[in-house]
Formats: C-alpha cells, structure tokens, sequence
C-alpha cells in the first residue's frame, strides 16, 4: 500500500486501534477523515491532529452509511483508501442460551457494517489509482477465544468475506488487504492494562510497516502463530489457548 499521499476513510477511527492508524497515517501525510457514532470521541482526536477531519457514523444503520458514502465521495472525491476497523467486543455464552440483542448486535456491527461501508464505496473506488479497501479482522477468526464466541465468528466469516472480495476484485485497481491483530491494549474487553496484551503503539508501528510491503494479510509478528493454526489439528491450539485465557479472564 502507498503510504503518503492518499485520501483515507476509516470506521471506528475515535479510539484503539482506528485511532491509532488515523494518527499514524496522517503524520505520514495522507488526509483522513475518521467515521464513528460519539462526536465527542471524534472531537478529540481532529483537535489532536490539526487537518484530520470527522463525520458521525453509525456502521449499523444501512442508510446512514450510504449517506455518509455519498458525503464522502462528494467531499473528498479523491478517496482512494477505506479502513474498515469499527468494532464491539463483548462475552457471551456459547454454551447457554445466547442473548440475542448481543448476538444481532455484534453481527450487525462486525459483519454488515463493513460489507455494507465497503458496498457503498466500491464503485468510486475502482474509479481511484492505488485504491485500498482494508479491514481489520482478528487473530481470532482463525484461533477463536470461546468467551467471546459471537465475535470471534464474525471475524471469521469476515476473512471468509474478504477472500472472496479479493479474488473477484482481481483485476480491477482496488487492493483488497486484512489487518489481523492479536490481543491488543485497547477498550476492548477493558484490555488497556492487560500485561499479555500487545501495547497499542507497537502494533500500530509494526502494522504500518507492513502495509508498506505488497502483503495482502498484515500481520505483526505476534499474529503469525494464531494465522497458521488453521488444519486437521486445529483444535489442540484452540483448546490450549482457551483453557489458558479461562484462568486469565477468570472464567
């Protein structure tokens, strides 16, 4: 991905992860324009960053996001970049009854969202050089962690999504890439002082990094474990990995 120089919309951009990629995308002299529902949030970070700009997003309601489409493509028609990255996290209880407002609600934002925010945008984004439609999925659509069971399939059938985006998007101009963090310190299950989790600022600077290179998957070194896990024995890691994370999370 070229790094300088783009017209860049990114989802979720208020805090964690997006907003990490939005301050570091802008210092590399890119405009971006970040997207989420609290304008406080937004507020924030443009006042951070003296030329970012902002708009209110809700990536659940479908007309709101071709709303915002259509501002965008009008505003900035230059927009070559889309980062999907909003997202909800919370526990659930695979082995019970599962709530169903967590359920729609954790499908609607981690799934339709993205599909729908990249459905509005595609047709300007072919017409764009070096277009770029990312999202950010998670180590766990390929190991999933079993108290957060909703979401660790939505980031699987994202994956499942984004292969099959990036095959039939194949010879147009628009690049098709998967940012796949590992547990990082961000809002996230409250994960900001958690110890085993990845400080928030090395996985911005390795991730920028890697979107510099022609990877289509960006994966920190800390990400490679989890991405090769998938096979017939898939199952002894994702055991291992649960059991160990009952006892961290107190389960």
């Amino acid at each position: 991905m070229k790094l300088t120089g783009n017209t860049i919309f990114i989802t979720g951009g208020g805090s964690g992860i997006g907003r990490g990629l939005a301050e570091a995308l802008h210092k590399q002299g890119n405009k971006v324009i970040i997207g989420g529902r609290r304008r406080s949030q937004l507020d924030q970070v443009v006042t951070a960053n003296p030329g970012m700009a902002a708009v209110e997003l809700d990536i659940t309601d479908a007309a709101g996001i071709g709303l915002v489409a259509a501002q965008l493509i009008a505003d900035y028609p230059d927009l070559n970049v889309l980062i999907n990255n909003a997202g909800i996290m919370q526990p659930d209880q695979a082995g019970a009854q599962i709530d169903d407002a967590l359920m729609v609600s954790t499908i609607s934002t981690n799934l339709m969202g993205p599909i729908r925010m990249t459905s509005a945008l595609i047709d300007h984004l072919k017409t764009r050089n070096d277009a770029v439609v990312a999202y950010t999925s998670s180590v766990l659509a390929f190991v999933p962690l079993a108290a957060t069971a909703v979401y660790s399939s939505t980031k699987a059938a994202l994956h499942s999504y984004i292969l099959s985006q990036r095959f039939m998007l194949r010879d147009t101009t628009v690049r098709v890439l998967e940012i796949a963090p590992p547990w990082v310190r961000t809002d996230l299950m409250n994960s900001r002082e958690a110890e085993q989790a990845m400080p928030l600022e090395a996985f911005i600077d390795e991730t920028i990094a890697a979107l510099e290179t022609d990877a289509d998957e960006i994966l920190v070194e800390g990400a490679r474990l989890f991405r090769g896990n998938p096979g017939p024995g898939e199952h002894a890691l994702v055991n291992g990995f649960n059991a160990q994370m009952m006892e961290v999370l107190g389960g």
